[in-house]
C-alpha cells in the first residue's frame, strides 16, 4: 500500500509550552491508524495541524502529496469529527445534512439516504437533533464527515460519551465504511481497548513525540518476549512449573509462562492425555499490555 499521509519530525509549542516534539508516523492508504495516548499527549494537536487548522513549528507533512498549508485542498480531500459534532440542534437530522451537502457542493441526491441508512438513523431524520442520544449525534456527526466521499476521515475521541452499546455500534461502522469504501481513517483516543478490534496498527503519542508504530502483531513480536497463557482445566499443578514452564494456579485452572506461541500445542498435548481442557487464552497480549512493555521501555 502506498502512503496516503507522510509526517517527518514535526514539533509544536504554544508559547512557552512545548506539546509535539519530532513527530514521525506514516499512514498508509486505505488504513484505519489509531493514535493513542494519554489525555494531554497532544493527538488533537496532531489532527488539527494535519487539517491546517494551525501550522507546525518545524517539520514536513504530506496528505497526498499536499502540505497542510493547502488548507481548502486538504479539507476537499478529508472529513473530521471532533468532540464538539458542529450540528445545528434547532434542525432535524436531514436538515443538518441537506444544508452541509450544500456546504460542500455534493451533488449526488442519494449519499444522504445512503448515510442515513448506513449509521441507522432514518426513523429519526426528521427529529430536532436537540432530542437525539448521545450515540445519535455521533452517528450524525460521522454521516456530515462522509457526505463529500472524503479519501481521508480525522477522528478526535470518537467514543466520548458512548454507553458500551453505541461504541460498539459506532465502531462497527467505520469498519464496514472502511471495507467498502477505502477510505484511510485516523482515530485519536486514549481508551486502547476500544480501537484495538478495529485499527490496522497503532501509533503511540508518549512524552511530546510517537515513540512506537506497528500493527499489533508486528508490535507482539517486537516487545513480547514471554506469552502468559490461562488455562481453565480440570488438573490442579501441585509445583510451580509445569513440562519446566512457570505455573500458577487459580480456581478452576492456571497460567502458564510460556517463550512463545509454539509451546502452546505442547502444553496442551501434554494436559489432555490425563485431563480436560475448557478453554484457553493468551492473558497477556492485548493492546494495553502491549502499551505499558512500550513504555516501560521508553522510560528506562
Amino acid at each position: 500500500m502506498v502512503e496516503m499521509i507522510e509526517v517527518r519530525g514535526v514539533s509544536k509549542s504554544f508559547g512557552s509550552q512545548q506539546v509535539l516534539k519530532d513527530v514521525d508516523f506514516q499512514v498508509k492508504a486505505g488504513e484505519i491508524v489509531g493514535l493513542l495516548g494519554p489525555n494531554g499527549a497532544g493527538k488533537t494537536t496532531v489532527i488539527r495541524i494535519l487539517n491546517g487548522v494551525i501550522k507546525a513549528d518545524a517539520g514536513t507533512i504530506s496528505i497526498m502529496g499536499l502540505s497542510p498549508t493547502q488548507s481548502d485542498d486538504i479539507r476537499a480531500i478529508s472529513g473530521i469529527v471532533t468532540e464538539s459534532a458542529g450540528l445545528y440542534h434547532q434542525m432535524s437530522g436531514l436538515e443538518n445534512l441537506e444544508f452541509f451537502a450544500e456546504l460542500y457542493g455534493v451533488e449526488d441526491n442519494a449519499q444522504i439516504k445512503r448515510l442515513l441508512e448506513l449509521f441507522e438513523l432514518v426513523d429519526h431524520q426528521h427529529k430536532p437533533v436537540g432530542t437525539y442520544s448521545t450515540g445519535m449525534k455521533k452517528r450524525l456527526a460521522l454521516s456530515k464527515a462522509l457526505l463529500h466521499n472524503p479519501k481521508i476521515l480525522f477522528l478526535d475521541e470518537p467514543t466520548n460519551g458512548l454507553d458500551p452499546d453505541g461504541i460498539k455500534m459506532v465502531l462497527s461502522y467505520l469498519k464496514t465504511y472502511n471495507q467498502q469504501t477505502g477510505t484511510t481513517i485516523i482515530l485519536c483516543s486514549h481508551v486502547l481497548h476500544q480501537l484495538e478490534p478495529i485499527c490496522d496498527s497503532f501509533a503511540f503519542l508518549e512524552n511530546k513525540t510517537i515513540v512506537e508504530q506497528g500493527s499489533k502483531q508486528e508490535l507482539e513480536q517486537k516487545y513480547l518476549t514471554e506469552i502468559v497463557v490461562s488455562v481453565s482445566t480440570d488438573y490442579v499443578p501441585q509445583e510451580k512449573t509445569f513440562l519446566g514452564f512457570r505455573c500458577e494456579k487459580f480456581e478452576n485452572g492456571m497460567t502458564i509462562t510460556l517463550p512463545s506461541k509454539e509451546e502452546i500445542s505442547t502444553i496442551l498435548k501434554e494436559l489432555l492425555k490425563h485431563h480436560r481442557v475448557y478453554s484457553v487464552e493468551i492473558a497477556n497480549n492485548d493492546l494495553e499490555s502491549i502499551y505499558f512493555k512500550v513504555r516501560e521501555k521508553i522510560n528506562r
